[in-house]
């Protein structure tokens, strides 16, 4: 077994894939990856009228969203799940 990347989250991204698709707007993933102020900021605009929520959705699918430590949340499960 490969030892885990230090720049890789223990974050799971189909969770924060869930949360930005239904609560983006309300800024649930931002939340999630630790991120409160963008979390609240996003919340008082609605997700920047959308847009934040559209370029989220994007870096999240491609694997290029971060966690509040800079690390990438990119696995699909959270490291021990299943």
């Amino acid at each position: 077994m490969d030892a885990p990347r230090s720049d890789i989250s223990p974050k799971s991204r189909l969770v924060t894939l869930l949360l930005c698709y239904f609560v983006g707007v309300f800024g649930g993933h931002r939340f999630y990856a630790g991120k409160y102020a963008m979390g609240v900021l996003q919340l008082v605009t609605l997700g920047g009228l959308g847009v934040w929520v559209v370029i989220d959705l994007f870096r999240v699918l491609l694997g290029y969203f971060t966690d509040c430590d800079g690390h990438r949340i990119f696995r699909w499960m959270e490291p021990g799940s299943v």
